[in-house]
């Protein structure tokens, strides 16, 4: 299994051969104008036209101009091609054009064009009430099993010193954080919680996405009856973790103005597809790009 960070080159093969391909899988309410935003994460710092700024390794960009009162007037990315070509060539096709705070241009710096090691999209939007997301985590999931597992008298009681431990640290894949029953067990959570949405909260419309190193778990009801506001995330929270006993990072949970990992985008730092999934029996090895085998 191919589980090691993507090389520069296998990212810009991904997107320049792969990634097309999944366009037309993408969730409907993901187009070029329908997130308030897209964002990439960059594994090193790009420089920005002005001098003096420091240089960016994330950057967020406005699907739309807006006036003074907030109402839209011109579109950045007028079709998804457009938004393609963002993800493949940021500082080329940087939608602040000529703008200080723009990426640099590669052709006048010793650096390279830069590539995205992740693709995101605002789950605040403009066409619709509200995208929730819940996210779960292999790495939290590790963190609790390590804690079960290692004796309350063991000294050093951090992360590391927990996880080493309990073992995780030595089990596949070497390397990272956690192990793979723990991405494992992090679908099976996944597919527990939408069972929760549609049997006890009447959801009709979800979605369970393989993050990489986790899932993301959807509830994309637009019906005004689900108004996720600040305080009924913070419920939610509550109820998940305390009644449910989900692990969830709540504080994705709570903020609306948080990115999520665009589908079918490369998780870069374990060389995975982020896929939209069906079942919880989903084999991770799956998601590992066609342009990254052999």
């Amino acid at each position: 299994m191919s589980w090691r960070q993507a090389t520069r080159e296998e990212i810009y093969r991904y997107y320049a051969d792969e990634f097309p391909s999944y366009l037309d899988e993408l969730p409907s309410f993901i187009t070029a104008k329908g997130p308030k935003q897209y964002a990439l994460a960059f594994r090193e710092p790009h420089p920005v036209r002005k001098e003096g700024v420091p240089d960016k390794d994330f950057i967020r960009r406005d699907t739309w101009q807006t006036n003074t009162a907030g109402e839209r007037t011109t579109a950045t990315f007028h079709d998804f091609d457009d938004v393609l070509e963002f993800i493949r060539h940021p500082a080329r096709n940087d939608p602040l054009g000529r703008s200080n705070f723009a990426l640099a241009d590669p052709d006048l710096l010793d650096k390279p064009d830069p590539c995205p090691d992740a693709v995101y999209y605002a789950l605040d939007h403009w066409e619709r009430p509200w995208v929730l997301l819940v996210d779960i985590d292999a790495k939290d999931i590790a963190r609790n099993r390590a804690a079960d597992t290692v004796s309350e008298d063991v000294d050093d009681r951090d992360d590391d010193a927990c996880l080493n431990t309990a073992g995780i640290l030595d089990a596949a894949p070497e390397g990272y954080p956690y192990a793979f029953e723990d991405i494992e067990r992090a679908i099976e959570y996944g597919f527990e919680l939408r069972d929760i949405f549609e049997d006890d909260f009447n959801a009709e419309e979800t979605m369970v996405v393989y993050s990489g190193q986790g899932v993301h778990v959807y509830l994309l009801d637009t019906d005004p009856a689900h108004r996720y506001d600040a305080k009924s995330r913070e419920v939610l929270n509550d109820l998940l973790q305390d009644t449910y006993e989900i692990p969830i990072d709540p504080v994705v949970t709570a903020d609306r103005r948080r990115v999520a990992r665009l589908p079918y985008s490369l998780h870069a730092d374990v060389c995975s597809i982020v896929t939209p999934i069906e079942s919880p029996s989903f084999d991770v090895q799956s998601a590992t790009p066609e342009v990254l085998k052999g």
